[in-house]
């Protein structure tokens, strides 16, 4: 096969996903729900953090659920389904990350209207997710401090394309010298900015900051959709 004829059924994937994931983004805004794509590397942390966000959440009195990309086993899921909160896992087997379609598949059954956040948890890659949409409101860009500061420079394209950054693993920071000033740095010059949110799962640091803007950032989904619910209804004048 051609360079030239692998671009062209590369575009007509891609193309195909962005017209389903277009679908499902307005699905979601029907249904007043935040759709969010966590992307990060493999060990960054981000189903300890999306346990302790869904708890939280489900503590507070709204309805979260989880979509879980891996390529193998459901230890994601089976984890996370212990905040309580409806979790299905999808395998990818040998795709290294999410597509449209997938997220469509797993929907089924579930009661949209009925949630408020859906947080989708890719593939860990820091690669292969920042060309995939799949209707999500919100992208999630994680980085762990034993990554190194350098994350967003060697991989601009997923943090360019993220809308909130997350710093997970802050507890360690000292202990693996982690430059904190150099990583925001970093950050900021690849997407200006962008909120960043530094936090520890594994000792509630910055919890209730993150919990605040997923909490503003709901309000704002859903005035959105009362919005377009009152001008469908609006008569002609």
């Amino acid at each position: 096969m051609s360079t030239t004829r692998i671009l062209e059924v590369r575009r007509n994937v891609l193309n195909k996903n962005d017209e389903l994931a277009h679908a499902l983004r307005a699905r979601f805004s029907a249904a007043g729900l935040l759709a969010m794509n966590w992307t990060s590397s493999p060990g960054t942390g981000k189903t300890e953090l999306l346990e302790l966000t869904l708890r939280r959440l489900r503590e507070a009195g709204k309805h979260p659920a989880a979509l879980v990309g891996d390529l193998e086993t459901d230890n994601d899921a089976r984890r996370l389904a212990r905040s309580g909160a409806p979790v299905r896992q999808i395998q990818t087997h040998s795709f290294c990350h999410l597509e449209a379609n997938m997220v469509e598949q797993h929907l089924e059954g579930w009661d949209l209207p009925a949630l408020d956040f859906l947080f989708i948890e890719n593939v860990g890659n820091l690669v292969c997710p920042s060309s995939w949409d799949l209707g999500e409101r919100l992208r999630v860009v994680l980085m762990s401090v034993t990554e190194g500061e350098d994350k967003p420079l060697k991989y601009p394209k997923l943090f360019n394309t993220a809308d909130v950054a997350v710093l997970t693993k802050m507890d360690l920071a000292q202990a693996v010298e982690f430059d904190r000033d150099l990583a925001l740095q970093n950050i900021l010059a690849v997407r200006p900015g962008i909120p960043v949110f530094e936090t520890s799962a594994k000792r509630g640091w910055g919890l209730d900051a993150w919990l605040s803007y997923l909490h503003q950032q709901l309000a704002q989904c859903q005035g959105a959709h009362t919005q377009d619910q009152g001008a469908a209804h609006t008569p002609f004048s």
